[in-house]
């Protein structure tokens, strides 16, 4: 269900598994994913910790990352981020 593939033709979806840790990991570890990213790249934050529902859109909003969305499918959560191209 919660996978690596394709985003979008050519870009890379990068998921980011916290299952099991708590505040501040799940966003820790998004933030180092989203540094080694490559630019256009979707990373998906899979977590079950509810407080990443505030603490990962902060970063992503700080960091300058698009939030795609969030979703949740029992205690998972899924929150989708996009790294900025170059300009």
């Amino acid at each position: 269900m919660f996978h690596s593939g394709v985003a979008e033709p050519g870009l890379t979806e990068i998921i980011v598994d916290s299952r099991g840790h708590r505040c501040p990991v799940p966003t820790l570890r998004l933030r180092r994913a989203c540094e080694a990213a490559p630019a256009g790249a979707t990373l998906c934050l899979v977590t079950d910790d509810p407080l990443a529902r505030i603490d990962a859109p902060h970063y992503a909003s700080q960091a300058g990352f698009e939030l795609i969305g969030i979703d949740s499918e029992g205690s998972l959560i899924r929150i989708k981020v996009r790294k900025p191209m170059p300009k």
